[in-house]
């Protein structure tokens, strides 16, 4: 019977490929096999991840591109179908927060920097859109591929505090159901889109909203963990077997969706 799970020589676009969690997938998926083209603005963070997986035996290029530049965009895909001839998945990583496009706890919604919370919508919603646009286009001509875009916990329920955040992940959310039908009914079940939703995680971002600076978990990390069933953080390998899953044929069936792995936050109450 054949491995539903192979994906093995499926060339993979990932923007924000130097993330804590892209990073972490892009060497998953390239030590299965997968072709990895990884996009970024920062050259030196870039090559480092494409080096390192090629050093482990890996196939993967660098190609900077800003995800809110179209040309930039345009020009990577050229090169990777020169390259590789097909784009098999995207992964729209991309992404992250401002300071300024949240309400901290002495502050109120007065307070609100709109052109911080511009730029957060931006990054998220139109750093998903743009690439969106441009790698469907092989897609569309090889009548399949498949996107997952990254969403959070703020799709589903506002936090406190990210107000931009929250506006910007639970546009994603939408987005990636509206797409999913779109492409289904116009190009075929051959083209679909669905989204992850990772829980929390510490990284580069967040890491001085969750940890004091002797070690210790702020407030707010106490709070996230009183509703987390796992009674922890999750790690960024823990989102991998769902990335598998949702890029392989075993999910051939699925469009629309968009995974939790979060230990149990989103579905706990008291």
């Amino acid at each position: 019977m054949r491995n539903l799970f192979e994906i093995s020589g499926k060339v993979v676009v990932v923007t924000g490929a130097y993330g804590v969690l892209a990073s972490a997938i892009s060497r998953y998926l390239a030590a299965q096999g997968c072709k990895m083209a990884l996009l970024g603005r920062d050259p030196q963070k870039g090559e480092a991840l494409a080096s390192e997986i090629r050093s482990s035996g890996g196939e993967s290029i660098f190609l900077k591109a800003d995800v809110l530049d179209a040309q930039a965009l345009e020009d990577s895909l050229k090169l990777i179908l020169e390259k590789y001839g097909r784009v098999d998945v995207l992964l729209n990583a991309a992404g992250g927060n401002i300071g300024a496009a949240n309400v901290q706890p002495e502050q109120s919604v007065l307070d609100l920097d709109i052109e911080a919370m511009r730029k957060v919508c931006d990054l998220n919603i139109f750093g998903t859109v743009q690439p969106t646009k441009v790698f469907l286009k092989a897609m569309i001509e090889q009548k399949s591929g498949v996107i997952v875009n990254f969403c959070s916990m703020s799709s589903f329920r506002p936090l406190t505090r990210v107000a931009g955040y929250g506006i910007a992940k639970a546009g994603i959310a939408s987005w990636t159901e509206w797409l999913a039908g779109e492409l289904a009914t116009k190009y075929g079940d051959g083209l679909r889109v669905n989204g992850i939703a990772p829980g929390f995680l510490i990284g580069d971002q967040n890491r001085s909203l969750l940890i004091n600076s002797d070690g210790s978990l702020t407030a707010r990390s106490e709070k996230i963990l009183g509703h987390t069933p796992f009674g922890r953080f999750l790690e960024a390998d823990e989102l991998l077997g769902c990335i598998h899953y949702l890029i392989s044929d075993a999910s051939k069936g699925v469009t629309g969706t968009v995974s939790v792995v979060d230990g149990g936050f989103n579905s706990f109450s008291i």
